[in-house]
């Protein structure tokens, strides 16, 4: 059996913490960023946990994270 390729997309965007969860950087924070607030664009900058609902998902994609 040949090994499983890790999309290289997601494993640019997620870590795993050292409880086994997935790590994710949130959306929002690229650009037309005058009309948010800065304690909206502070909040943004915080890692975020991945939703228990995705993990099957995301497992498949990185099987070697």
């Amino acid at each position: 059996m040949p090994k499983m390729k890790t999309s290289r997309a997601a494993a640019k965007r997620f870590k795993m913490t050292g409880t086994g969860k997935l790590k994710r950087s949130k959306a929002y924070k690229s650009h037309i960023l005058t009309k948010k607030s800065t304690k909206r664009k502070r909040n943004l900058r915080k890692p975020a946990i991945t939703d228990a609902t995705n993990f099957k998902n995301m497992k498949k994609i990185l099987p070697y994270l």
